[in-house]
Order: C-alpha cells, then sequence, then structure tokens
C-alpha cells in the first residue's frame, strides 16, 4: 500500500523580489508547494506579484503575514539589510524560515538569529541553493574519491556586470557590497571543502575597492584564505565585472576539477576535470538549484531529512564575511535599526 504524498508546504513571502520568480515560485510549481500569502510595502506591486506567481493571497503588512495561522514557511528575499530584523520576527512568530544569503548584516546579527532560532524550535536554513545542485556535490565526489590527490588551493570567483545605482546592493545601510551578493558564495563553497583540507580555512589578507559615490561599499575584494592542512584558497568577488562569471576550481597534488558556473548551473552545468590521464567533461544536469534546495527544506519539515545547513552554518559564514571585510579596509556591514523598519 502506497503512502500518501507529504502535504505540500504553506509559504508566505516577504516583498515581491523579482529574484522570487526563480528562487522560489518557479520551483513551487515543479514541486507542488504552495505560496499562500505575498506582503509587500506597496500593495499594487505585492498583487501584481501575486497574480504573476499564483500566490493565493496579498495580506496588507509583513507582520500580518507572519501572524497568518496559514503561513507555516516565511521566505525572506528582502535587501540584505533587512534579512536579519525580519527572519528574528519570522521566527519569533514561530515560523520555519528560508532565508536569502547573506541571512544577516554581521556575525553578530547571525548570533542573534541562530538564538531565536533555538528558542523557535522551528527550522532555519540560508538558501545556499548552489550546494543542493549536483554539479556541487560532484566536485566533492571527486575530491573525495582521492582522483585529485590531497587538496591543495581553491579558486573561486563570482562576479557580475554592474547592477543600477538606485540597486540596494550598493547601499552600505542596507548591507549592500560585492562580498554580501556575490563573495559570499565563494566563501561558502570554500568553508564547504572543511572534511578534505583538516577543518574550515580562515582568512589572511583581503584587498578590496569601494564604489564611487558609495562610501563604505566593496565594488570588489579578493580574500586570501589558509585551510588547516596547510592548502590555500583565493575567494573573489566584483559587482561592476565586464561579464558574468561564477567559477570555481579545486587544485589537488594529481589534477583539478573545475565548475564554470557553479553558483548558477542551470546555465552551465559543466564539471571539467583534468588529470595526468587526461581530461573529461560530465554534465550534471539544467535542472534548478532552487528546486534541488526547495525539495530538500521540504523533506525536512515533512520527514525529518537532515540538511547541510542551519543556523550554526549562517554564523561561522558571516564571521569570515566579517573578517574579510576588515583584512581589506572595511567596515562590517552595520545592523538595521527596528526602528527604521
Amino acid at each position: 500500500m502506497s503512502r500518501p504524498a507529504p502535504e505540500p508546504l504553506r509559504i508566505g513571502v516577504l516583498g515581491a523580489a523579482r529574484i522570487t520568480g526563480s528562487s522560489l515560485a518557479g520551483p513551487a510549481r515543479t514541486t507542488g508547494h504552495r505560496l499562500v500569502a505575498v506582503a509587500a510595502r506597496d500593495r499594487s506591486r505585492a498583487e501584481s506579484f501575486a497574480a504573476a506567481h499564483r500566490v493565493e493571497r496579498v495580506v496588507g503588512s509583513y507582520a500580518d503575514l507572519l501572524a497568518d495561522p496559514e503561513v507555516e514557511v516565511v521566505y525572506n528575499p528582502l535587501a540584505n539589510g533587512l534579512h536579519g530584523p525580519w527572519n528574528l520576527a519570522a521566527l519569533s512568530a514561530g515560523k520555519h524560515v528560508l532565508s536569502e544569503k547573506p541571512s544577516a548584516s554581521n556575525a553578530e546579527e547571525a548570533a542573534a538569529v541562530r538564538e531565536a532560532a533555538g528558542r523557535a524550535g522551528t527550522v532555519f536554513m540560508e538558501a545556499f541553493h548552489y550546494l543542493f545542485h549536483p554539479v556541487t556535490r560532484r566536485l566533492h565526489e571527486v575530491l573525495a574519491s582521492g582522483e585529485l590527490g590531497e587538496l591543495r588551493h581553491v579558486e573561486t570567483l563570482v562576479a557580475i556586470p554592474a547592477p543600477p545605482e538606485t540597486d540596494p546592493r550598493w547601499s552600505l545601510e542596507l548591507a549592500g557590497g560585492a562580498v554580501m551578493d556575490l563573495g559570499c558564495y565563494g566563501l561558502h563553497a570554500q568553508r564547504m571543502l572543511a572534511p578534505w583540507a583538516g577543518g574550515p580555512p580562515r582568512a589572511v589578507a583581503a584587498r578590496g575597492g569601494e564604489r564611487a559615490g558609495a562610501p563604505g561599499v566593496d565594488e570588489w575584494l579578493d580574500a586570501d584564505l589558509v585551510f588547516p592542512s596547510g592548502a590555500t584558497g583565493t575567494a573573489r568577488c566584483h559587482m561592476a565585472h565586464h561579464e558574468l562569471v561564477m567559477s570555481c576550481r579545486i587544485t589537488g597534488t594529481r589534477g583539478e576539477a573545475t565548475a564554470p558556473n557553479f553558483v548558477l548551473p542551470h546555465l552551465d552545468d559543466r564539471v571539467v576535470v583534468r588529470t595526468t590521464d587526461g581530461e573529461r567533461t560530465e554534465r550534471l544536469g539544467r535542472r534548478s538549484s532552487y528546486t534541488y534546495q526547495l525539495e530538500s527544506f521540504a523533506a525536512r519539515l515533512r520527514g525529518g531529512a537532515p540538511l547541510p545547513m542551519g543556523p550554526d552554518d549562517a554564523v561561522r559564514t558571516m564571521t569570515l564575511i566579517d573578517e574579510c571585510y576588515r583584512l581589506a579596509g572595511f567596515e562590517p556591514r552595520p545592523s538595521r535599526s527596528p526602528a527604521a523598519l
């Protein structure tokens, strides 16, 4: 006798961010989960968003969404500086939370979110979706197999052409900057290599450039990392690059493996392996990493399946981000005052 299908997740969306179409709405349609409510500061935007993405209803405010008893999961794709405060509010309301990255403005705020998740007893996860895709899993498998030998160096580059000057990613008050938007992926990916490097890396040096007209906001930043095993890492990010590049290259004593686009593998699903035995290209599928992520999140909520990340991981990532900022001569991003929400 077959088991009944698990109940769909009942998801509420904070804001009407463009990314939500690909990061949540599309995957929810694919996997059968419900978008039960959306709230935005501009109700007309929320109504347009609901119509475009089949959200069941619009509510009047973020607070109304958190108070809605039908909403069990809150998805937070707001500007970076609003992640921490609204994650705290959602957890205090007893909701499960899937937060866009980075899930706080700095390590201190991330620790407060971790404590709130512990008190709530609900599931909190930072949406580093790339980790769920077969491209990244295959990079780890090749390294774990010994085919590349011992890990010696990893290089990540996450870069995009410049967003408009009015984009919140250029706002210090909203916790903007290249590391917050892009470099967090590279730093997280390097942290995930800890099992093959004697532990996680620490930042030992960093260099960065400030965006003209945006004091304190990094347009680009390069960080040098060292793992306990002696392996090294370079994590580079650039938010005004001439092209989109999101690559990860892992080098060992016997060869190397490269993912040309580990962050958005639906655009390029290759893993290229080069050793003394030759070169091969593996293709791992163009299915969205966001879809894999939502499936894993639902499996945790409905069946108790483990997740590779949680509040502790978010604190460690933000601690590394803050270290990189300080080494490059920037201050960590400021926390948003609750009075300003």
